[in-house]
């Protein structure tokens, strides 16, 4: 089965389905800079001269460094770069803690916009749905954002169906971040509703967090190919519905390419089943 190699977010921005999770670029548990500053951002760079053109982070990446980072290695972007943040979580004491008050998310997405460098945010995602504070003001603060010009579409991550619908309702919403790979389907429903209605749905954790529990079911399929089994959980999230954009993240260059070149990777109807 071939698959498509790019999607569209929002009849509007297209790019490549492999995209880049910068989260892992932080310091342990997404804290601060990591020990070796100068691999973060060669990464970085990296991904961009292998052809990947999305890269996702938020502000509670380091909190804050992660969106440093890609700009401090990115900028000035290539013209095809979209770049997805999020806001909506806070670190206090490297806690995660939801914040999704409008006049948070305005204040987070002013400073995501002076972090890149940018005028407009390509993609900005509600993070995770606060349950203080009504959905319909969270994504209500979004449609302001995006009226004010300095968002360009709307998102929203670790949401379910019903969520979602009711947020359709304030907003257009142009993509869906959840965790979903070969192993954890719970969103299943979603990534059908999202291909049904033309959004893009972003597994994050599209490798598990490198833990896969298919891992034995997966080998024969990689050894057969001569591929790694996560390259094999990459091909097939392209294969099972055009709507996926993955976001494999790692901090190893090694990682990275093995990634990217994932996408080249073709398996049979029988592999996929």
């Amino acid at each position: 089965m071939n698959a498509s190699t790019t999607i569209t977010i929002g009849n509007e921005l297209t790019v490549k389905r492999l995209g880049y999770g910068a989260m892992r670029l932080c310091g342990p548990l997404i804290m601060g800079w990591p020990q070796d500053r100068e691999n973060a951002l060669r990464v970085l760079r990296r991904a961009i001269e292998l052809g990947v053109n999305f890269i996702d982070t938020a502000d509670a990446y380091g909190p804050h460094i992660n969106e440093e980072q890609i700009a401090q290695a990115l900028y000035p972007y290539p013209s095809d770069l979209v770049i997805a943040t999020k806001g909506g979580c806070t670190r206090p004491d490297g806690r995660w803690e939801r914040d999704g008050r409008p006049e948070h998310l305005k204040e987070a997405c002013e400073g995501s916009l002076r972090r890149l460098r940018v005028d407009r945010i390509d993609l900005y995602q509600l993070h995770a749905v606060d349950t203080e504070v009504p959905l319909e003001e969270q994504v209500g603060a979004l449609k302001e954002l995006q009226e004010a010009g300095k968002i360009r579409f709307a998102g929203l991550s670790n949401v379910d169906l019903e969520q979602l619908e009711r947020a359709r309702r304030v907003v257009e919403i142009a993509s869906v971040q959840n965790n979903y790979n070969v192993a954890h389907r719970l969103s299943e429903p979603i990534v059908e509703y999202c291909e049904r209605n033309g959004i893009a749905f972003i597994p994050y954790f599209p490798l598990d967090g490198g833990d896969l529990e298919e891992v034995e079911r997966l080998t024969p399929i990689a050894q057969a190919h001569g591929a790694t089994i996560w390259q094999v959980g990459l091909a097939w999230l392209l294969a099972h519905s055009p709507a996926l954009l993955p976001i494999p993240g790692t901090s190893s260059l090694d990682h990275l390419e093995e990634n990217v070149a994932a996408s080249a990777l073709r398996l049979s109807d029988e592999e996929l089943a």
